[in-house]
């Protein structure tokens, strides 16, 4: 039976402590909650790194250029007439001295004999006159004949000796001229089509070539070099940074207008002395071997020159590398303590799918390749090697990237694979 005796008020002042309680018991709770003590660990960033080496590397300069006959002649005759016969097969490889065309030689041969005829008239006179002469000297000893009369002997006779030599110079022209009627190769190479068909009428020295005798076995290639380039390999081989690649001339590899690589490498035989003045450029000549006739004079080529090797270069990732705001190259590296540094790098140029660094990095640096979103300078990852996991996968992306036709690969018997899977492996050993 309820107690009548308590009143509302008092009720009301008995709930009020427990309800402070309560509270209190709260607070303490979540208090307890907050302590760093009692919040769960972070998951330790992972990266992957390399360690940078320092390796030999090949200073090298690709420039584009144009072929060109090692030898060239247009034919042209040096003497005027009806084209009789073509003597050669339109372009098949000619000899020197080869015969190529014959022009009527009637008018020439007529020519030469008249000469030769005016030359043995020319030599009778001389005979007579010289006994003359001879006659008249003696009588002049003796005061038998007048001196004029014995001078104008001898003057006689010495007019008739001029007369042949003339006529000598004058069969020897036509002898020549004769000659010429039979236009002959002035070297050996591959000769292109005929400008004339037998029946045609030519000239001497005209302007119009009638075939032209190129010699493509060796053939040039012809390059142009910016100076600012040359001067900057000229400072590094100066300084020491980079040493000759051989005493004898550079090499010189020549890329195919499709991009395949041509299969013999060529010597660089002549740098120019003048720079253009409108590009800024000078001109390199290679001399490549061809003896198969793939290279033709005027194709488009690129050639690669090696100028120079580096005995201490640093290959790096390119993946490696990033821009900052203000276009800086950086890179992060596991310093000391296993804390994430960044480093400021100065980049030359790439090299399959690595960079070449000269500034910023250090043989044995520990560079970060993966996980570069995941950590900030001064942190401490759990740093893990992964330079063979790198080279796998250079390679099989290299491999890909040779047998996919929309990114100009295909291989052609499996070479261009081949070809590209070596490749993939030299750029991830670059980076060990």
């Amino acid at each position: 039976m309820p107690n009548k005796n308590i009143s509302p008020r008092t009720t009301h002042s008995l709930a009020a402590p427990a309800r402070l309680l309560m509270a209190l018991t709260l607070a303490v709770a979540l208090a307890a909650c907050s302590k760093p003590g009692n919040q769960q660990p972070q998951a330790q960033a992972e990266v992957g790194y390399v360690v940078v080496k320092a390796q030999r590397q090949a200073v090298t300069t690709e420039l584009p250029g144009r072929t060109t006959a090692y030898l060239a002649a247009d034919i042209r005759p040096q003497v005027g007439g009806i084209i009789q016969k073509r003597l050669f097969k339109e372009g098949a490889n000619v000899k020197a001295g080869q015969p190529l065309y014959q022009i009527d030689a009637s008018s020439y041969q007529a020519a030469y004999d008249s000469a030769k005829a005016s030359l043995l008239k020319a030599e009778a006179t001389l005979a007579s006159s010289k006994l003359k002469a001879q006659r008249y000297a003696e009588l002049d000893k003796i005061d038998a004949v007048s001196k004029q009369d014995n001078d104008d002997a001898q003057s006689t006779l010495r007019q008739n000796q001029a007369d042949v030599e003339v006529q000598k110079a004058a069969v020897k022209t036509a002898a020549i001229n004769l000659e010429y009627t039979k236009i002959l190769s002035p070297i050996s190479g591959r000769i292109e089509k005929s400008s004339v068909t037998p029946g045609a009428l030519v000239t001497a020295s005209q302007t119009t070539a009638l075939t032209t005798v190129q010699k493509i076995d060796p053939i040039y290639v012809d390059v142009t070099q910016s100076t600012v380039d040359l001067l900057r390999l000229r400072r590094e081989l100066a300084s020491g940074q980079i040493k000759k690649s051989g005493d004898n001339s550079a090499q010189v590899k020549i890329l195919l207008e499709d991009g395949s690589t041509y299969d013999r490498t060529g010597k660089l035989e002549f740098s120019g002395l003048s720079v253009d003045t409108g590009t800024g450029m000078i001109t390199l000549r290679a001399v490549v071997p061809n003896p198969d006739g793939m290279l033709l004079p005027g194709s488009y080529v690129r050639a690669v020159l090696e100028e120079g090797v580096d005995d201490n270069a640093l290959l790096v990732p390119q993946k490696a590398v990033s821009r900052d705001q203000t276009g800086a190259a950086t890179a992060l590296v596991v310093g000391a303590g296993g804390k994430v540094e960044q480093r400021l790098v100065s980049v030359a140029r790439a090299v399959g799918n690595n960079w070449w660094v000269t500034k910023g990095l250090a043989e044995g640096d520990k560079l970060i390749v993966d996980g570069l979103q995941k950590v900030r300078t001064g942190d401490t990852p759990r740093a893990i090697d992964i330079t063979d996991t790198l080279k796998k996968d250079l390679a099989r992306e290299a491999a890909a990237a040779a047998a996919d036709p929309s990114l100009g690969g295909g291989s052609k018997n499996g070479d261009d694979a081949a070809n590209a899977t070596n490749a993939g492996n030299a750029a991830g050993a670059a980076a060990k």
